[in-house]
């Protein structure tokens, strides 16, 4: 899946805001409290809604009127343009959510598909507070002659998204399609203190947000992937001088410990000797080489804890995630780090009387002309150019 555009409005500092033209790989870079991390809040909220409800995702968040914009009173909306292949039709995902009384509801879940550059769209899944149609007659989409048939639906509660009832069923192939992509975004949390300590015996296929499983991934690659944490290994030794080998070490007491080997030791050593920017750069490579990887990956300032010559590296790495498919969002204050990208990927977030606007770089012609003449974008974000403040 490839997120075309994303706009959002009356979501906290986001009361309408746009990012469009993205490409495999996004970077935001922005003031403290220009609202990166909201935006990342954004896919975060949408996957609980998935998985629970609009409710219990607003109500972790501090309730409707806590995330709505400051003045407005609704509804948040969020709309995603998408292509499931490259090749596909263009897909737009809506979603408006207000208020009844005390409780949020969902006012509006639509899924369409564009037939062709300038037809009509089929709307696959259209619902109004749990009411709703949802096409039957997939397989005839894209058809010249084909007619839209449609069923009508009831959800349980107003406040549970569409695609997460009719995803669970096989008829819907791609409201489930679309449903199994949310759940399987990849939002970053991740903190070394959890990465670092042991881990009683179990199984995990997939890093979790936070890192903490680490030596069971690595244990799980190990034993079934072995090619692929061939390959981790190889660029460990690459981005990290000295590092020879890792390895997952179940001890007698059903433990299992990360070890690492140093060319210069004859024995390997548990994590807790490692430094914090080798763990994360280990960490971030079992993450972008997963064997079934992510659609979307969110990654919050991955600057902390990495020698500063790692930044462009990881830069690199991120964007081969994306050219093998998948899609990559990364918040930085890094200059390093933003002279590894491209002017077409950089998203800068401005706060003003409030509310956040963002803009495309590449769309800046003083920027993008000194980017021609051979500055670096990290040195004019220092300069203070991507605000119009030069230095």
């Amino acid at each position: 899946m490839r997120i075309e555009s994303l706009t959002v409005k009356n979501y906290r500092v986001f009361r309408n805001a746009a990012m469009t033209d993205l490409s495999g790989t996004s970077v935001l870079v922005g003031a403290n409290g220009s609202g990166k991390s909201t935006l990342f809040d954004v896919f975060g909220f949408l996957r609980d809604a998935l998985q629970h409800n609009v409710e219990k995702a607003l109500a972790v968040r501090g309730g409707f009127r806590e995330v709505v914009s400051r003045g407005e009173t609704g509804p948040i909306e969020f709309e995603i343009k998408f292509r499931e292949k490259e090749d596909g039709p263009l897909v737009t995902y809506l979603l408006r959510i207000a208020l009844d009384g005390n409780r949020p509801f969902i006012q509006r879940e639509v899924l369409k598909y564009r037939r062709g550059q300038y037809g009509q769209p089929w709307h696959f899944l259209d619902f109004e507070g749990g009411l709703g149609e949802a096409v039957i007659n997939e397989d005839e989409y894209g058809k010249p002659d084909a007619e839209m048939q449609r069923e009508g639906q009831q959800l349980d509660s107003p406040d549970i998204l569409a695609i997460k009832g009719l995803g669970q069923f096989q008829q819907f192939k791609i409201i489930s399609s679309f449903r199994k992509l949310i759940e399987n975004w990849h939002l970053s949390d991740f903190h070394i203190q959890d990465a670092r300590p042991s881990q009683d015996a179990g199984y995990a296929e997939h890093l979790s947000d936070r890192g903490d499983n680490l030596p069971l991934v690595t244990e799980f690659l190990h034993s079934r992937h072995p090619e692929i944490l061939d390959i981790i290994l190889k660029k460990m030794e690459e981005r990290v001088p000295g590092v020879s080998k890792v390895e997952a070490k179940q001890m007698e007491d059903g433990r299992v410990v990360l070890r690492f080997q140093d060319g210069t030791f004859k024995d390997p050593f548990p994590a807790r000797y490692v430094s914090d920017g080798t763990i994360k750069m280990f960490a971030y490579l079992v993450l972008l080489f997963d064997p079934t990887p992510h659609p979307l990956l969110c990654v919050e300032e991955p600057e902390n804890q990495l020698y500063p010559k790692l930044l462009q590296e990881l830069a690199e790495e991120f964007r081969d995630y994306a050219n093998r498919g998948g899609q990559v969002f990364v918040s930085t204050h890094s200059p390093d780090f933003l002279n590894g990208v491209e002017l077409g990927e950089i998203f800068y977030l401005e706060k003003q009387s409030g509310f956040t606007s963002i803009r495309r770089l590449a769309d800046d012609d003083l920027i993008s002309g000194l980017i021609a003449e051979g500055d670096l974008p990290g040195e004019l974000w220092k300069q203070g150019f991507f605000d119009g403040k030069t230095a």
